[in-house]
């Protein structure tokens, strides 16, 4: 019963998008360790740029500094 938990930033990713996670994933369980998808389980958590830092910075100032190059 495999448990797949993928985080994004909350930057707006779509429904049909979050759909096209959540089959791939389960899809690629399915052909790489022959997973059953139908025991497949598979969360997106959207996490707010502030509360996501790269390189010791919040995401959502690095995001204002590559707008203002």
């Amino acid at each position: 019963m495999p448990y797949v938990n993928i985080k994004i930033t909350d930057e707006g990713v779509t429904k049909e998008q979050k759909q096209q996670l959540i089959q791939g994933a389960t899809k690629l369980l399915e052909d790489v360790l022959n997973k059953n998808p139908a025991t497949t389980f598979v969360t997106i958590e959207e996490v707010n740029t502030d509360n996501w830092g790269i390189a010791g910075e919040q995401v959502t100032e690095l995001r204002k500094k590559s707008k203002n190059k």
